[in-house]
């Protein structure tokens, strides 16, 4: 057996900690605590246990579903973080997160069930973690969905001490006969366009970059945009889920969705439609927010790549039959969604 004397006495340094290595136990219990009630208000009836736990458990309904088909999707803030980070303000980063998981799930219209998020951290403040966890909790509020649980980790010597990521992972169930896809779409259906809040969680490493090259701060107030630049940057993700899935609840005949996320309406909307067909979008029927064009006029930035790398000012698109569209879009607006049709599907 290996004996150690005392270290103090014996003229050492003190024998290493977790803490000391750069990982505060402490700070994590505290972080806990502080978003527990945020975490709790999310669960329902289907969750069967509390937060804490090593697995979160979830009772499904099986009564209302015949022939149920679960789906998953995971995916990040990605460079949005960013942004955050440097503006010091953390309670909307989790709403996006929220957003650009359920969004996929919906796209073949799943409801979402419940969401796990990850969370590491160079140095676990934890005002700073229930800042983005309270955000996640609301962002499936609003999601109608469960946060389930999840993981904050403290990687000291992998980021540095303010810097950190977010990702989630969610489940959701679709009655196997009403699953949305390129197989229901027809050509003649139409595009309909749902209007983004903003640049979303995407193209953010094209607008940091265009906001440095013009040496414009996040804080420097942009006269077109009505307040600072970060501020406009930073507006949450909308989350089209919920109003989606009551949509279709509605009896509204939608044949596929596209969520338009990191490639735009170029990399996304052929994801939704069989080979046999094509999208022919009329890019004359909205006004992309003014956002877009300052981030690409800052940046010198072609038409072609904004449209590869940002969403344009259009969400979410949904392809449909045209008799469908204005009861769709009626509903939508109802919903505090601005939706137009801006295109359809013909031939390839």
């Amino acid at each position: 057996m290996v004996r150690h004397q005392d270290d103090a006495a014996a003229g050492k340094e003190p024998g290493l900690t977790y803490a000391a290595a750069g990982v505060d136990v402490v700070a994590g219990e505290r972080a806990v605590t502080m978003m527990r009630a945020a975490v709790e208000a999310t669960h329902g009836p289907r969750v069967l246990d509390g937060l804490g736990g090593f697995a979160g458990l979830w009772s499904f309904d099986h009564g209302r579903w015949r022939d149920p088909v679960l789906a998953s999707a995971a995916d990040g803030v990605g460079t949005k973080v960013l942004v955050a980070q440097a503006l010091d303000r953390h309670d909307t980063v989790g709403l996006d997160l929220v957003a650009m998981v359920v969004d996929d799930l919906v796209v073949v219209g799943a409801e979402p069930l419940f969401l796990l998020d990850y969370l590491a951290v160079g140095r676990l403040d934890p005002e700073r973690v229930a800042a983005v966890v309270a955000g996640v909790a609301e962002g499936c509020r609003l999601a109608r969905c469960a946060l389930l649980g999840g993981e904050t980790a403290e990687h000291p010597d992998a980021l540095p001490p303010d810097a950190y990521d977010l990702a989630g992972f969610a489940v959701g169930v679709a009655e196997r006969e009403r699953l949305l896809g390129p197989d229901r779409v027809h050509a003649a259906d139409v595009l309909l366009g749902l209007a983004s809040t903003g640049l979303h969680a995407n193209g953010f490493s094209l607008a940091r970059q265009a906001l440095a090259r013009a040496g414009v701060g996040y804080e420097q107030v942009v006269p077109e945009l009505g307040g600072p630049v970060g501020e406009a940057l930073l507006v949450p993700t909308r989350i089209y889920a919920p109003d989606l899935v009551d949509l279709l609840a509605d009896g509204v005949e939608v044949h596929a969705m596209c969520h338009v996320t990191g490639g735009g309406l170029p990399g996304n909307l052929p994801r939704s439609l069989p080979p046999r067909l094509t999208a022919r979008v009329d890019q004359t029927s909205w006004e992309p927010p003014v956002v877009f064009r300052v981030v690409q006029e800052l940046g010198g930035v072609a038409d072609e790549e904004m449209a590869r790398a940002t969403n344009l000012g259009v969400g979410m698109v949904l392809v449909l039959p045209p008799a469908a569209a204005d009861r769709a879009a009626a509903f939508l607006a109802g919903r505090g969604i601005d939706a137009w049709v801006m295109g359809e599907v013909a031939p390839a």
